[in-house]
């Protein structure tokens, strides 16, 4: 594809035809992971089929090839989020969980010392939470957190006074739960401003609307591919070239280093340093495709679609179940990604999630491992829609459908 058309979207990604219970697949849950464009998946199977071999290692012709491949994708990474510093810049993990730990446990774990903060806010994953409560285990810091308002968006009106003793704040680009974006650049004006780095959580923001490093001005950027048409298994951490530089290895073993002796070891430049042992090569193969896949659809259309579809739903959920069903979320599209998360009066979200199925609408009951946000607003779970490039107003009329059969039955 070379224009954005939802519908030619749904052509290209071969789950889309899956029959559920009777009826095609109404996939509601890009939040969790989306869904694969046949060229992905033709990518990797070229890999398999034409080029596996470990990468940096040998210096036979597939070996070769499959270097191409895997620092060819790095290249990509970086032009899709215009980096600053290029491929140089880009470190290949397993997910955005294990980007937040790297960050943590290597520059954290360096420059933070007893009483220093990191702030946080109360619509954090926990993968941007946890780590930092371990390294207050270990290492004596404060993790501090800003509020969520009763209108589900961040209350900075005591942004300075919480910005006392912060050397890092690390927030969610948008909320997996809310749907909430968050304002980053003026985030980051204000952690430099008093002399703190930045990281964003971009598993969600990334993947749905354009992002430029240059103008976000930030310091740190951990993302997935399986949330942006790709492959499972392959998570990216972007950081300043100075930052990565200063940073000691995050695992030790092969492909990590410069030397190794009997008296120890000097890691190797770069990325690498961070990317021991044999790497996703499959999928960065995959991811390469699925950026390319997203840039000629154009992220800045694949967000103002998405934005399209959810004022259209919000406004018919309002409508059809108006004291019934409560959107856990802003109201309006005013800074607001394709999440929608909901509470069925009186029925546990799994309840609501069975009966959809029945529909072979797929949706995410649970606590979206964002507990603390659960607890602010009174919560255990909620029932989570979200939407992805394939998704179609039909997909809401589903939806709609399926939820009202739900309420009639716990009613």
């Amino acid at each position: 594809m070379t224009a954005f058309d939802p519908r030619g979207v749904r052509t290209d990604v071969p789950l889309t035809r899956r029959v559920i219970n009777g009826r095609t697949i109404t996939y509601l849950d890009s939040a969790a992971s989306s869904l694969t464009p046949r060229t992905v998946i033709e990518a990797m199977d070229r890999y398999y089929e034409n080029y596996h071999a470990n990468v940096h290692r040998g210096v036979y012709q597939t070996a070769n090839e499959a270097t191409t491949i895997y620092e060819g994708a790095r290249d990509a990474v970086a032009r899709f989020l215009n980096a600053p510093g290029g491929s140089s810049e880009i470190v290949f993990t397993k997910n955005t969980t294990e980007s937040f730990n790297l960050i943590a446990r290597s520059w954290g774990a360096t420059f933070l010392n007893p009483g220093d903060v990191v702030l946080l806010t109360e619509m954090e994953h926990h993968a941007n939470i946890v780590p930092w409560f371990q390294l207050r285990d270990t290492q004596g810091i404060e993790v501090r957190f800003i509020p969520v308002g009763d209108d589900f968006r961040l209350d900075l009106s005591e942004i300075d006074e919480l910005m006392r003793d912060v050397k890092l704040v690390s927030v969610t680009g948008m909320s997996n739960v809310l749907g909430t974006i968050a304002p980053v650049r003026q985030l980051a004006d204000v952690a430099h401003r008093h002399g703190a780095l930045i990281a964003v959580d971009g598993a969600q923001s990334v993947a749905h609307s354009s992002t430029d490093l240059v103008g976000l001005d930030i310091d740190f950027l951990a993302f997935s591919a399986h949330k942006m048409l790709g492959p499972t298994g392959l998570g990216v951490l972007w950081a300043r070239e100075a930052i990565l530089d200063a940073m000691p290895p995050f695992m030790g073993g092969g492909g990590m280093i410069l030397d190794v002796s009997l008296d120890g070891f000097t890691p190797a430049k770069g990325p690498s340093r961070f990317e021991a042992g044999t790497p996703p090569i499959a999928q960065t193969a995959g991811f390469s495709a699925a950026l390319k896949y997203l840039e000629g659809l154009g992220m800045a259309n694949v967000a103002a679609y998405e934005k399209e579809l959810t004022g259209d739903a919000l406004t018919r959920l309002a409508l059809e179940f108006e004291g019934r069903v409560r959107i856990i979320g802003p109201g309006d599209t005013l800074e607001r990604g394709g999440v929608i998360s909901l509470d069925v009066e009186g029925v546990h979200p799994h309840d609501v999630a069975q009966v959809l199925d029945q529909f072979g609408v797929c949706v995410r009951p649970g606590h979206h491992c964002a507990k603390p946000l659960m607890k602010r607003f009174g919560l255990a779970a909620t029932a989570r829609a979200s939407f992805g490039p394939y998704s179609l107003v039909e997909d809401t009329d589903v939806l709609l459908e399926a939820l009202g059969h739900a309420v009639k039955m716990f009613g």
